[in-house]
């Protein structure tokens, strides 16, 4: 069976799917003038209200999860330093694509039809496209957003020797709690847990860079000198190595910061600012963020400091044992962000379903299925979820693509 779903999950997540986002990507990139360098200018002059910032985390929070870290690591370990170099591209490439998803989410989102929905369904005129989008994100919201997320936070955890059944019960209190006070809540807590475990994940990589400074330059060559193949090709090895390295990090930066999937168009919905432009502007901040800053640091820190890719091992040479707790701890916290913020997400999807009945039943359900992770065997789990994450891109592309006289630039230089 996990044979069978792993060949299937083989040709979601194929060349076709990536060379879509991609194409996508650089096709909104030229009509947008290149919008990702106006991200900084524009914050300048925007700075987020206490609302808006809480939008951002909670939105931020479905990317920034253990991707940050164990994807990024893998992604190094199978396609080498140069998979990070295609991380960066997808990422770029990527905040156009978030850009027109907000863009015409804000357009078309109504108080009973919200995110992508609503421009599939009332932009595109297909309620059988949002249908089909709404029933993979209810999937992938439960999957790959709850129960993935806590079977990974509870084997960090288990390394603190705590009972796998205490983690599924403290998980099941704790995300109910949180979702079922719907995206108030989800944001504040979101606003409050993010950014201090984000700025000390990054402290703590910085400070390894400090002490392994010298081998930063080596490391940037690594970087770019993998990513067009010039090692592979002094080294004499195959073309086939340069392909596993451009498609493992696209691959990666893809999953990490879900541009072009259609969940960042969800999150945004739920914002109080109802200009398009300036709400999609925001939400390309979380694909910089989160590619280009936080996978960035985790890969330079481990290039830079280690030989196995570990990040435990390079946090030990600052931190000592105290490495281990707090790397627990961040993953836990990081993966519970992205656990509330799907919830989101598969909520909106699940309403729409229902025509808004039933949101308490889902979160009870949501809930007990999520916190069943600490304590089930996920393999199977995983591949149906990776599944159901890369089918959202399908239905969402389509929307993207025939829309794509509705996404205009209006925000000021």
């Amino acid at each position: 069976m996990i044979a069978f779903l792993e060949k299937i999950n083989s040709y979601v997540w194929g060349s076709g799917l990536i060379f879509l986002l991609m194409t996508t990507g650089i096709i909104y990139t030229v009509k947008l003038k290149f919008i990702q360098f106006r991200i900084i200018p524009f914050f300048r002059k925007n700075p987020p209200d206490r609302k808006q910032f809480r939008t951002v985390c909670m939105a931020l929070g479905t990317a920034m999860g253990t991707g940050n870290i164990t994807g990024v690591t893998s992604a190094i370990a199978i396609g080498g330093a140069g998979a990070v170099f295609w991380m960066w591209v997808s990422a770029f490439f990527g905040m156009a694509l978030v850009y027109a998803e907000n863009t015409l989410s804000m357009t078309y989102s109504t108080d009973d039809i919200k995110g992508t929905m609503a421009y599939l369904c009332k932009g595109l005129g297909s309620k059988e496209l949002a249908v089909i989008f709404a029933v993979f994100c209810v999937f992938a919201c439960i999957g790959m957003g709850g129960m993935v997320q806590v079977n990974t936070f509870s084997g960090s955890l288990e390394t603190l020797r705590i009972n796998k059944y205490v983690i599924a019960l403290s998980a099941f209190v704790l995300i109910y709690l949180v979702t079922s006070g719907g995206a108030e809540r989800i944001g504040k807590t979101a606003q409050l847990l993010l950014p201090v475990v984000s700025v000390a994940y990054m402290a703590v990589c910085i400070t390894v860079l400090v002490v392994f400074r010298k081998n930063i330059p080596d490391a940037l060559g690594e970087i770019f000198g993998q990513a067009f193949g010039l090692r592979q090709f002094a080294g004499g090895i195959s073309g086939y190595t340069l392909s596993r390295t451009v498609s493992t990090g696209i691959r990666r930066g893809i999953f990490s910061n879900e541009a072009g999937l259609g969940s960042s168009p969800i999150l945004h919905s739920s914002a109080e600012n109802t200009s398009p432009e300036v709400q999609s502007m925001w939400s390309m901040s979380e694909v910089f963020f989160d590619t280009m800053i936080c996978c960035t640091l985790t890969a330079l820190t481990v290039i830079c400091a280690t030989e196995d890719f570990s990040v435990q091992t390079a946090f030990s040479f600052v931190a000592g044992e105290f490495s281990v707790p707090f790397l627990a701890v961040s993953m836990a916290i990081f993966a519970f962000c992205t656990v509330i913020g799907w919830y989101y997400c598969g909520e909106t999807a699940f309403s729409y379903l229902s025509g808004g009945r039933y949101k308490k039943l889902f979160c009870i359900i949501f809930s007990v299925l999520a916190s069943s992770g600490a304590v089930l065997t996920m393999k199977t789990v995983w591949t149906l979820s990776d599944i159901f994450n890369g089918l959202m891109a399908f239905p969402n592309l389509v929307g993207l693509v025939l829309l794509m006289n509705k996404v205009k630039i209006k925000v000021n230089k």
